[in-house]
């Protein structure tokens, strides 16, 4: 008779074998622990290729969070997590209680917490919010926790040097602070300014923007647990560091694999896909050019070819950047192409909270290090052009105003051209000001080129009415001046 019980039918694995399973280790499988029990592993939630797997496990009939550190440095970073756990559970901050913390018999450790049914991060809940925007009051009340829990964490003495909404988990109407490794103490309070500004500045990195001016009910909620704030210029230093640094950190994992995206070289193809979109995706990504054949045809020119295409029920956007001539061809060979600059500028505008269809995937034609053709895809908005959508002869309507002043000084602080700003390049989606075809965008380093710049957009987007309208006098009365 055959054993159909699920340890029988998952394989038992030690640490050297998910170290060798990289970021692909069997959806379940057993490890066995020093007193010969049998961790379960039964779903896997995230993975450190080759250093560390995490998942939901039972253990004597109890469901658990497992981490396992799997490589030979993994006595270090074991150590440091249960460290973090501790101290946070002594400090009175609400995090996960530890259940086991131990080495395995082969090699590795083993750190298991207790399982939180339901819960949800942080982020999860914010990426769910049907609005985002600073004056919605849910996004406020939702990230103003956050900023409380921070306080508490301060006025106990501890850091956490990895904030990102991600770390905080909402559970039965309480939040609670997860990966202790990041967890430092530093003795008696009250801490160092330098350290509450870095985790403050650290936190409000993780928000769009447009948040810049919308901070005050969040730090407010912060002095109520901790009123030792740092000096407002030592918070702005810090704050310049942190948004620096996480920009530079999320560009440059839109071309490197990691466990946002799924990136793939080969001597003939480069490949960047949103991870969490890459399965959905494959049909399209291995018929590509059929699949803009078969598409709606948006646009077909010399340079670029756009179609809407269907994956299922769900439409995307394909825009295939063409090569004319061979002399177009050559000028391209060293070049990253359009594609890429627009799969970067995509995201980079998705950081900062500024509407624009998510990129999903870059394909590139490569010969080694030489570019060919390229493909972009995108979500599909499904919104009008400002062009057809604005009345030259009025005001633009309430909503579609603020909108327009929200993006444009974005735009603007953060000194970011568009550099071919027609109306038909902005869609309004029924909420927000979209903007599209992004491949001459640019986010200046220097106050005058931007300027320049930034003129430039400002007056192809007044030509695309009549000077003496409506619209236009709107349009030149309330967008930065420059």
């Amino acid at each position: 008779m055959t054993d159909t019980r699920p340890e029988a039918t998952t394989p038992l694995l030690d640490a050297a074998a998910l170290q060798l399973a990289g970021r692909t280790p069997p959806a379940a499988f057993r490890i066995r622990l020093k007193d010969g029990r049998e961790l379960q592993l039964i779903r896997v939630l995230r993975v450190l290729p080759g250093k560390r797997v995490v998942g939901e496990a039972v253990l004597d009939g109890e469901h658990v969070l497992a981490k396992l550190f799997v490589d030979k440095r993994s006595a270090r970073y074991w150590l440091r997590e249960h460290a973090g756990i501790a101290a946070l559970a002594k400090a009175g901050i609400p995090t996960p209680a530890a259940r086991l913390a131990e080495a395995l018999p082969d090699g590795g450790h083993v750190l298991l917490t207790h399982f939180l049914g339901g819960a949800r991060s942080l982020l999860e809940i914010w990426q769910s919010l049907p609005d985002i925007r600073p004056a919605a009051t849910d996004a406020s009340e939702v990230i103003a926790t956050a900023f409380a829990l921070l306080g508490q964490l301060h006025a106990a003495g501890l850091t956490h040097s990895d904030l990102h909404f991600g770390n905080f988990l909402q559970h039965e109407n309480r939040l609670l602070l997860i990966d202790g490794d990041a967890v430092q103490a530093h003795g008696e309070p009250p801490l160092p300014s330098t350290a509450t500004a870095r985790d403050l500045a650290m936190l409000i990195a993780q928000l769009p923007r447009t948040w810049d001016g919308a901070l005050a009910p969040l730090l407010e909620a912060y002095r109520h647990n901790n009123p030792h704030m740092p000096s407002t210029t030592e918070q702005a230093e810090a704050l310049k560091t942190a948004l620096a640094w996480r920009l530079r950190d999320y560009l440059d994992k839109t071309g490197r694999d990691c466990s946002l995206f799924s990136v793939t070289t080969r001597f003939r193809r480069f490949e960047a896909v949103l991870r969490s979109e890459r399965n959905r995706l494959v049909p399209l990504l291995d018929n590509i050019d059929a699949s803009i054949e078969v598409g709606t045809l948006l646009k077909r020119g010399n340079t670029c070819t756009v179609a809407r295409v269907l994956i299922g029920a769900q439409p995307v956007v394909v825009k295939r950047y063409n090569l004319k001539n061979l002399r177009h061809a050559l000028s391209r060979l060293w070049r990253p192409s359009r594609g890429w600059h627009s799969w970067r500028e995509g995201h980079r505008l998705r950081l900062f909270g500024i509407p624009t269809p998510t990129p999903l995937a870059l394909i590139e034609e490569r010969w080694g290090p030489l570019r060919g053709r390229a493909w972009l895809i995108t979500e599909h908005c499904p919104g009008i052009d400002l062009l057809t959508h604005l009345d030259p002869d009025s005001a633009p309507p309430p909503a579609e105003a603020s909108a327009l002043q929200i993006l444009f000084a974005t735009l603007y602080r953060e000194r970011i051209s568009h550099g071919d700003l027609k109306a038909t390049n902005l869609l309004w989606d029924g909420k927000d000001v979209q903007l599209i075809d992004l491949d001459a965008m640019q986010q200046h380093r220097s106050d005058a080129a931007h300027q320049r710049a930034w003129q430039r957009d400002r007056k192809r987007l007044l030509r695309n009415w009549p000077p003496d309208c409506v619209l236009s006098e709107w349009l030149d009365a309330h967008l930065p001046a420059g």
